[in-house]
């Protein structure tokens, strides 16, 4: 007769916690680089080569949504051509603006950087079409993604939560155990949707200090332990509601 199986030993959950989170998911723009000043400045000059004018408030507006929304926002400023043809002029101009120049956020590069040393897979979910996104992982000086989900690859732009469930299925994890670095306000919500604990760097528009995800003026310092406790956070807040019930 066989010998009895031994009972597994429990689970220790610190051990758990270190293996999360599964995957880190970067937004790019205003996030990974600062091409933001890009984006306005080709609008600016897009409306006004039919004659309009746009304003920098105007503009903010569009930080971090679908860039056929903004599309259809420029046409309502006179802007007389279709919506593919407004997304590749503006994808142009701007990417002609980052071959001068591409200005990493701080910190970022350095972040990820770590993530890839320790093994840690990552994701990049932008609304940019793919073109562009690939432009800025061609520019980093390491394999610093292992998928990209683009703006012109999905139904739904942010704040839909398809982008960040598509980068966590691309990469095999669930996005409950990823977490999520964002600087808009649809892009968080986006990422909160999907189930992903996230973290918001504020830089050009603002954001809440209550509003479901940890903000932060810079990527200056944040390390992978420091995305561990802050997913190990969220992941308690998530339970909380439970625990008291």
């Amino acid at each position: 007769m066989a010998d009895p199986v031994p009972d597994a030993p429990p689970v220790d959950s610190s051990v758990v916690t270190e293996l999360l989170p599964a995957a880190v998911l970067w937004d790019m723009d205003g996030t990974l680089v600062d091409t933001e000043p890009y984006w306005f400045r080709s609008q600016v000059a897009l409306v006004e080569s039919y004659g309009g004018t746009w304003t920098k408030a105007e503009g903010d507006t569009l930080i971090g949504s679908g860039l056929w929304h903004s599309s259809r926002v420029l046409q309502q400023h006179g802007v007389e051509l279709g919506e593919d043809e407004i997304i590749d002029v503006l994808t142009t101009q701007v990417l002609e603006q980052c071959a001068e120049h591409l200005p990493w956020r701080p910190g970022a590069k350095e972040l990820l950087s770590e993530l890839r040393r320790e093994g840690v897979p990552t994701a990049l979910v932008t609304m940019s079409i793919r073109r562009m996104a690939e432009f800025m992982v061609d520019a980093i000086d390491f394999p610093a993604f292992d998928v990209i989900v683009a703006g012109d690859e999905v139904e739904h732009s942010k704040p839909h939560p398809e982008a960040y469930l598509r980068g966590a299925e691309l990469l095999g994890v669930s996005a409950p155990d990823c977490v999520a670095i964002e600087d808009s306000v649809p892009g968080l919500a986006s990422a909160m949707a999907s189930g992903a604990v996230a973290l918001g760097v504020e830089h050009a528009a603002p954001l809440a200090d209550d509003a479901g995800y940890v903000r932060r003026t810079t990527l200056v310092g944040t390390t992978l332990a420091d995305l561990r406790e802050l997913h190990a956070a969220g992941r308690r807040l998530r339970e909380q509601p439970a625990t008291d019930s």
